[in-house]
């Protein structure tokens, strides 16, 4: 319980500091993660380098040292995002590209399906949409219950919603959909044996999801990608929404380039560390 206490006393701590100092932290934090080990440091390089979005090796190097540093702030900032005052994110906001297709879709009043990849700042994409329209979030709850309460203070604020990755969550995003609201998924995530396909992604065979797929035929939404780019200078964030070619949404193999797409915009930004190649049971 001490420990616990403790973790959560020093996450609100760093919620409480500029965002700006929060980054740097994060890249110290990210510098040091990949120095100590070797796991962290050897998916970095070799997703990195197979990704082939680096033309030689100065770039793969520049690259490389930004994503360590990108992904040590990825994890700081979770904490400033999720305990922030909710008023505060909107000087965070900087901008929105593609917000008219949002529009677009609002009209046709099937709902949206909004894919945000594990790219730049993936907490803050529903967040935004949340200060405008209802939107309810695929989760994975974590394995340890504590961290349940952390999880819904952070992301249920504005109109966020949290459904969770089983039968009942599937539900809740039906029902959202069917209202003409929109969802979030992270498309990228590594499914369960029995909830994906097997579809190259930056040329390897990866275990793909196909629920984004089957809600889209069900429901008729309409199905955008976005992502919250990262700053410099703690200056906060830019979101990017754009649309999934017609079609790409019912092959996953078409989804993954889709994903890719989305990544070559901002290559230093996306979390090389994820093992995208597992498959979870």
């Amino acid at each position: 319980m001490f420990k616990q206490a403790l973790v959560i006393f020093l996450i609100k701590l760093i919620a409480k500091l500029p965002l700006r100092v929060v980054h740097v932290l994060g890249e110290i934090l990210g510098w040091v993660t990949y120095l100590s080990y070797k796991k962290y440091a050897r998916l970095i390089n070799q997703n990195l380098k197979l990704s082939q979005l680096v033309k030689d090796d100065i770039h793969f190097k520049k690259t490389l040292h930004r994503n360590i540093a990108e992904t040590g702030k990825a994890f700081l900032e979770t904490f400033s995002i999720w305990f922030s005052d909710y008023s505060k994110l909107g000087k965070w906001y900087q901008g929105c590209s593609g917000w008219e297709h949002v529009d677009a879709a609002l009209k046709k009043g099937k709902g949206i399906i909004f894919l945000t990849p594990h790219l730049g700042c993936f907490e803050i994409t529903s967040l935004y949409y949340a200060q405008f329209q209802p939107i309810t979030v695929l989760f994975r709850p974590p394995r340890q219950d504590w961290l349940m309460p952390l999880i819904h203070q952070g992301r249920e604020r504005g109109k966020v919603r949290l459904a969770p990755a089983n039968a009942h969550g599937v539900r809740l995003l039906l029902q959202a959909l069917k209202r003409g609201e929109a969802i979030g998924i992270l498309p990228d995530q590594a499914p369960l044996v029995g909830e994906g396909e097997w579809v190259p992604f930056f040329g390897r065979p990866a275990y793909t999801m196909t629920l984004a797929s089957k809600l889209a035929e069900k429901s008729g939404a309409q199905v955008l990608m976005a992502f919250g780019e990262r700053l410099a200078n703690g200056r906060g964030y830019h979101i990017h929404i754009t649309p999934v070619s017609e079609g790409a949404i019912n092959q996953p193999e078409l989804l993954n380039q889709e994903i890719e797409k989305a990544i070559s915009q901002c290559p230093s930004q996306y979390m090389w560390v994820y093992d995208r190649y597992k498959v979870r049971h």
